[in-house]
């Protein structure tokens, strides 16, 4: 088989298209699942009657999947390579798809959580395997330029994720929300609810049978295996993963970064929901759009006018920096969408509202900063490295469960200073913890 090393760049350049274009559609479909989360949330809070921590499991089964499958599926990347465990896990994905219709029958909020859960665990051995093939295929200085070319595609997808799901599941019922149905009487609620989740199987029938067919496709396609094993370098401590400081804090820091990226991306339709704001279930693609304008900026200034971490610094200061406006500003305004997208016919958004959509700006190239950071000088390492990284997945199963706690305590507008210390951290990673080679 076809192998490429991050040792020989001249070659890399010239084979690496082939590669970035299979990796391209993959990170599509990583988006396009992973952000169907946003509109799912607000809607099975309607269809299974949930409560607010309730309703964000449906995130916390999904991205558990990413701590408990982790490393068993760096021993399968191991043992079968980085092309057959991608097809292993679009297969995996797609037997998850398929769960969701007698999870969508039975209205049943078990089934629906196991469903997210084998979801989840495909999308674990695909972004283990995808993200450091994306790093290792080229030059490490513009690592983050070509998973910012990745985050595109896959944010490109969140975008048009919850729209789709409006549309094809929630059909002649766009505009409902938790306020229209509480409003309706009994009767007409059971009714409406009814069909809002019989709207789902058609859907997941046609996402199963797209993953199926893209695993066939993959598997009879010429993607190269990546050889690592000259990349470890001397001066290095090799016994133990554990032993690389700049790989554990890369795993905090993702761990925070993906809390609160999950947090502005999936709470924002069940805040959205709370204040009467109507296709609330498709708000998830106002944060998917802003975290594309950040991937574009990505691509301008990365490397040539900033570096990765110092990228990475912008990021946590412009999180900061937002989330603050998101509790101090006015769920009355609409004065920020007017100014920003008003003009273009799109909905305006109360101001509240609207800075949860920014948070996708500031987020955007954290992920493509902190993948080559971590990863560099990992060599042999790699797959196990990027099992851990993965598991750095896990905040999008926890914080946003602890934003929900703040927000039926607090409300949800001052549940969101839950993010300002996990944007700290990353200021620390951007700062400091990169640099660390060694622990002291």
């Amino acid at each position: 088989m076809q192998t490429l090393t991050s040792e020989q760049p001249t070659q890399n350049q010239q084979s690496a298209l082939l590669p970035m274009i299979i990796i391209g559609i993959l990170f599509f479909v990583f988006g396009f699942v992973t952000w169907l989360n946003g509109a799912l949330i607000p809607f099975l809070q309607i269809v299974c009657e949930l409560s607010e921590i309730e309703a964000l499991l449906v995130a916390s089964a999904f991205y558990i999947a990413f701590v408990l499958m982790a490393l068993p599926m760096a021993w399968v990347l191991e043992k079968t390579g980085y092309k057959h465990a991608m097809v292993l896990g679009l297969v995996i994905m797609a037997v998850g798809s398929l769960l969701f219709i007698p999870a969508a029958y039975s209205r049943e909020f078990s089934v629906f959580l196991i469903a997210q859960f084998i979801v989840g665990t495909g999308l674990t051995i695909l972004q283990t395997a995808s993200n450091p093939y994306i790093v290792k295929i080229g030059p490490q200085e513009t690592a983050a330029v070509r998973i910012s070319i990745m985050g595109l595609l896959n944010k490109g997808a969140g975008f048009v994720a919850p729209i789709i799901f409006t549309a094809l599941v929630l059909g002649d019922l766009s505009g409902v929300s938790a306020k229209s149905i509480a409003a309706l009487p009994e009767a007409e609620q059971l009714a409406q609810i009814e069909q809002l989740a019989s709207g789902l199987v058609q859907p997941y029938i046609g996402l199963a049978i797209a993953l199926a067919v893209l695993a066939f496709f993959l598997k009879l396609s010429s993607l190269p295996e990546l050889n690592l094993e000259a990349e470890t370098q001397d001066n290095q401590p090799t016994s133990s993963i554990w032993q690389f400081p700049q790989l554990i804090l890369g795993v905090i820091t993702l761990f925070f970064y993906v809390g609160v990226e999950v947090i502005a991306g999936d709470t924002i339709g069940l805040f959205g929901s709370q204040l009467g704001v109507e296709n609330a279930t498709s708000l998830t693609s106002y944060t998917m759009a802003f975290m594309v304008v950040g991937y574009l900026t990505g691509l301008v200034v990365i490397p040539k006018y900033l570096s990765q971490s110092q990228a990475l610094l912008a990021s946590a200061l412009v999180g900061i920096g937002l989330c603050l406006a998101v509790v101090f500003s006015s769920n009355e305004s609409t004065g920020i969408s007017a100014i920003l997208w008003g003009w273009l016919g799109f909905p305006l958004l109360p101001d509240t509202v609207a800075f949860v959509a920014l948070l996708g700006f500031a987020n955007a190239l954290v992920w493509p900063a902190v993948w080559p950071l971590a990863l560099d000088g990992l060599g042999k390492h790699t797959a196990k490295a990027s099992a851990l990284l993965i598991m750095g997945i896990a905040g999008g199963a926890v914080l946003p469960v602890i934003y929900g706690s703040f927000a039926e305590h607090f409300g949800g507008q001052n549940a969101y200073w839950l993010m300002i210390p996990c944007y700290v951290f990353i200021l620390f990673y951007a700062l400091k913890g990169h640099k660390m080679r060694q622990w002291k």
